[in-house]
């Protein structure tokens, strides 16, 4: 059985990122993550936008999923960068902007391959990962048991967005309703989108973002010892931004 370490939205936090791949054992070579006992890194979505270091990360995750020492499923950050590299109009917010900029900074040749690599990255990446003969799922914003299996375009928008009633919150972002409250499958979901200042374990499912970007923490959980594993966020702190659930 492979093992595998799952790691929360980086949002371009590449410094924290190569410290938590550090810490979970793994060896850096040419871009590639290497573990002595050939565990495999996943990444559950929003690689990029807000952070520092979106282009960097970018580059990680691509070689490593090329090099099948890393699985990706993306976000709806991701999905919003894809659509802006497609040429479609999406407004440069909420994060956006900070990886345009980087794109922006880069020679003409280099931001073609960046968006080459990220595009070639999204296009092959499934709507989410199935994983151990069904026994564990990760998927970005997470997912009901009735919808695993299903890639219509419904179980397309929860995993990406969650549980959206088409409310606003005060700042802006969308109302969620809590779907992990309710869920009694057996697959457990690991699962991001929603920051939280410590990973929550409820009914089968793991919320492993803790907010690195807002100040808080990177963090994997490691399967199937189901043990987190965290570094410490170099962003100033944003309590606004974590979500008590």
């Amino acid at each position: 059985m492979t093992a595998y370490d799952v790691i929360g939205d980086v949002h371009g936090c590449y410094k924290e990122l190569t410290e938590l791949i550090d810490l979970l054992g793994y060896t850096l070579k040419d871009g590639v993550c290497f573990h002595k006992d050939d565990r495999k890194l996943v990444f559950l979505g929003d690689i990029t936008d807000r952070g520092p270091n979106s282009v960097d990360v970018i580059e990680l995750v691509y070689r490593n999923v090329k090099a099948k020492k890393a699985l990706y499923t993306p976000g709806n950050h991701c999905n919003k960068l894809y659509r802006y590299l497609l040429g479609h109009n999406v407004k440069i917010i909420h994060g956006l902007e900070t990886t345009v900029a980087e794109l922006n900074g880069l020679s003409e040749k280099q931001k073609r391959i960046v968006a080459s690599h990220f595009k070639e990255l999204y296009e092959t990446a499934p709507m989410y990962l199935v994983l151990d003969d069904g026994k564990l799922v990760v998927a970005h914003a997470g997912i009901k048991e009735k919808y695993i299996g299903f890639y219509g375009k419904y179980v397309r928008q929860f995993v990406l967005y969650g549980d959206i009633t088409g409310e606003k919150n005060p700042d802006g972002t969308p109302v969620r309703l809590d779907w992990a409250k309710d869920y009694k499958g057996k697959p457990i979901v690991v699962y991001g989108h929603t920051p939280v200042k410590e990973p929550r374990f409820l009914n089968n499912t793991v919320n492993i973002d803790t907010g690195c970007v807002f100040g808080g923490k990177l963090s994997a959980l490691r399967y199937p010892e189901m043990k987190v594993y965290s570094v410490k966020s170099s962003m100033s702190y944003d309590e606004s931004r974590f979500r008590d659930l």
